[in-house]
């Protein structure tokens, strides 16, 4: 029993510290708001309203695929939802804050706010959404085709050498 005792003290000691570790890393007040400001900046709520409209609507969708003739009040609660929870767009950008400050300091999130602040900062969340769609369908239309078509030669080539023919 001693020699179990013995062996489970360092595993014991390893958890507290790890808890310890975690229960350190939680964020101030001070920085989740400095996070939340952040957030905002960056069109958290352009970002969000999306989120709650889909839910509504593939909840509708599930629905309607159940009860096809519901459709007419189906629309009428969705559109009642759409308005019902959209509040709950702020449980989204809180969630997004204290994630933002469990990476970054409150000194650092007050400088990224001052940085999205300036005409550089403003220039870049304007500019960012495109740069982003444009990069996605860069990899929709060329990038992945290429990869996968590339991919799909590397398997055949490999599964030739051992003797399978794809």
């Amino acid at each position: 029993m001693n020699k179990f005792l013995a062996r489970l003290a360092p595993v014991v000691l390893a958890a507290q510290m790890l808890a310890g570790a975690a229960l350190a890393q939680q964020p101030t007040p001070a920085a989740i708001a400095a996070a939340k400001e952040l957030v905002e900046l960056k069109g958290g709520s352009q970002m969000f309203d999306p989120v709650i409209n889909s839910i509504v609507e593939q909840t509708k969708g599930a629905l309607l695929q159940t009860n096809p003739q519901l459709a007419k009040d189906l629309n009428d609660v969705a559109t009642q939802l759409r308005t019902e929870f959209a509040p709950r767009r702020d449980e989204l950008m809180t969630e997004a804050a204290k994630r933002y400050a469990m990476r970054f300091s409150e000194a650092e999130l007050k400088e990224l706010t001052t940085f999205f602040k300036s005409n550089l900062g403003k220039k870049m969340i304007q500019q960012e959404p495109q740069v982003l769609d444009e990069t996605f369908g860069f990899v929709q239309q060329q990038f992945g085709p290429r990869v996968a078509e590339e991919a799909m030669n590397r398997y055949r080539t490999e599964m030739k050498k051992k003797g399978h023919n794809l």
